[in-house]
């Protein structure tokens, strides 16, 4: 939705012209113009060119924690799974394995809706 509003003004615009609807509640009209608001700024942060050393060191945060978190908690399962059940698969591997896979569908997926990846 944001892509095809580029360039054709401001979207908080024109969505407070349809809050200006008569059959929209008073409390669904504030609500259109806060989410108005939001994805105008949204749009105007990814359209910024001159991002900050602190914007790429969060965005580098973000996408290590979205790796780093699934890793961990793959690793827990897996450790428990070997300590409960044992065998001669080692869980901990396996779920260090699954842990990074989607820790980094995740990050892909972040990267992806943020505009940095194509």
């Amino acid at each position: 939705m944001a892509d095809e509003h580029r360039g054709t003004g401001n979207v908080g615009d024109e969505i407070r012209d349809v809050s200006s609807a008569d059959d929209i509640s008073p409390h669904d009209s504030r609500i259109i113009q806060q989410i108005g608001k939001k994805e105008d700024r949204k749009l105007k942060a990814r359209e910024e060119k001159n991002q900050s050393i602190w914007f790429g060191l969060g965005m580098f945060g973000i996408v290590g924690w979205s790796v780093a978190m699934p890793t961990l908690i793959g690793i827990a399962i897996g450790c428990w799974l070997d300590a409960r059940y044992g065998g001669h698969i080692s869980w901990c591997l396996t779920f260090l394995f699954v842990g990074i896979v989607v820790g980094a569908a995740i990050a892909w997926n972040w990267l992806k809706k943020e505009g940095h990846v194509e």
